[in-house]
């Protein structure tokens, strides 16, 4: 499945039946999958097809907790496991993503050089017809995530090799300041199994697509 063919099928969701109502398209995947790489670039090539404002992105990462909230909770050292999520409010944003065409509606986001969440970094304006949500939990089964998917027109799962998922991970947590073997180890005792549970949803999601070959993100900030 290459770029064009992700495109169209990002385009698609904008025609036919219900075409006059918000489309949401969520995408799921392990840590490391190319979930947000994908939700930029389609957002990026909607709007370039479709006019400024016509998509957006709403990134499941932004409502990760607060470092203050997890060492509250005792989960610094699951960071990125489903319970380090504000999973309810992520639901109570979609709901308003889906039912209000009349305000901006401002979007938070995850800065991995200030290791936090961000608010507001991301907006919905009113004329935007697709919304890309991307995160690991979109497909999981437990309450709320299937409130959650309610709410989207098609969900779809990032696929990508283990193998090169790990060494983006490995990557991704080296750029953050942890040396080889500490990343290593993070990526084993933490991403490996949050990955894992997530691949238990795969069968949830309308379809497979592939997380590599992809163009880096408009703006510079591919997570991954």
């Amino acid at each position: 499945m290459n770029e064009d063919t992700l495109i169209t099928l990002a385009l698609g969701l904008l025609r036919g039946p219900g075409s006059n109502a918000r489309a949401i398209l969520g995408l799921a995947g392990p840590p490391g999958a190319g979930k947000s790489t994908l939700a930029r670039y389609l957002v990026a090539e909607v709007e370039r097809r479709e006019g400024p404002g016509s998509a957006a992105y709403l990134p499941l990462d932004g409502f990760h907790l607060s470092a203050a909230q997890l060492d509250r909770l005792g989960l610094t050292h699951r960071k990125g496991a489903p319970a380090t999520f504000d999973a309810h409010g992520y639901v109570a944003l979609l709901r308003r993503v889906a039912a209000d065409r009349f305000q901006p509606i401002y979007v938070p986001d995850f800065d991995r050089r200030l290791d936090e969440p961000v608010a507001a970094r991301h907006v919905v304006p009113p004329q935007a017809r697709l919304v890309v949500t991307e995160g690991n939990y979109l497909a999981a089964a437990e309450h709320p995530w299937p409130d959650a998917r309610r709410l989207m027109r098609e969900l779809w799962y990032v696929d990508t090799e283990d193998s090169l998922r790990e060494e983006r991970l490995v990557e991704r947590h080296r750029a953050g300041g942890r040396d080889e073997a500490t990343a290593r180890q993070w990526v084993t005792g933490n991403d490996h199994p949050n990955g894992e549970y997530v691949k238990a949803g795969r069968s949830l999601c309308t379809r497979t697509v592939p997380g590599t070959g992809l163009p880096q993100a408009p703006d510079g900030r591919s997570v991954l």
